[in-house]
């Protein structure tokens, strides 16, 4: 009975010889409005560690957070005859509508390239299910217009020394949110990294939601797409009718 008992006990042991994370997050939910311009998203916690002794060398912290996945379709375009055309195009079947990163150090100190891919740790290891079709090099070529694009769009976005850890066992980090973030449900993973190796994960959700007129707006566009196209066509008429009367009296 007695082996029996430190055989039970010995996983138990081992799993508390890893630190542990207890993070949290502001914001569980972020509200957009007429007047949204943009949230910052706290996100803390602390670090626990075996016996409640910090280590000589304590570990660092990368937080990412993602925003729903989407279709999204990139075109190049080339001059052709002097004139700038849309010539060749990439669809992504899945691409985050929102990344960010923070870290402690910066992730290339902390992480290999495998273990940064595994985990989606920077933006060049974004998973962004290209389809099929186009050679490595085309493929390549695509996914970095988009992340370019993302980031001049201030969707993408990576900070290196965004993570503050406080006595090597408090952590916080900000996030901007940007006013032209997508709906939906995000989550906000935090790594534990020691040693180039990620000791310790978790998750957290965030919904965005649209109020008032504005998710008025967005679900008739979505559940009666083809009413929200007429008036919307039918406005913009009147609207043009209105600004040409006005010119005339001028």
């Amino acid at each position: 009975m007695r082996a029996l008992a430190l055989l039970l006990a010995l996983p138990l042991s081992l799993g508390a010889a890893e630190p542990l994370l207890v993070p949290d997050v502001s914001q569980r939910e972020i509200q957009i409005q007429y007047s949204f311009t943009g949230a910052e998203l706290l996100l803390f916690g602390a670090i626990i560690y075996p016996g409640g002794v910090v280590p000589e060398d304590p570990a660092d912290i990368a937080v990412v957070v993602k925003g729903p996945t989407q279709p999204i379709i990139v075109r190049e375009k080339q001059k052709v005859a002097g004139i700038w055309m849309n010539v060749e195009s990439e669809r992504f079947r899945s691409a985050p509508s929102f990344y960010a990163v923070a870290s402690s150090s910066p992730l290339s100190e902390l992480v290999d390239e495998r273990i940064a891919a595994i985990y989606e740790l920077g933006l060049e290891y974004i998973q962004l299910s290209p389809g099929a079709g186009a050679t490595p090099e085309e493929q390549q070529r695509f996914e970095d217009g988009l992340v370019d694009l993302m980031r001049r769009q201030q969707l993408y976005y990576e900070k290196p020394d965004g993570v503050e850890i406080t006595g090597g066992v408090l952590y916080r980090a900000r996030i901007n949110i940007p006013a032209r973030v997508p709906v939906g449900t995000y989550t906000a993973e935090t790594f534990l990294i020691q040693d180039g190796r990620v000791m310790a994960a978790a998750v957290r959700e965030i919904e965005i939601e649209k109020l008032g007129f504005e998710r008025f707006v967005a679900e008739s566009a979505e559940e009666w797409s083809l009413a929200y196209g007429l008036v919307a066509v039918l406005v913009s008429l009147f609207l043009g009718w209105v600004g040409s009367a006005l010119f005339r009296r001028k």
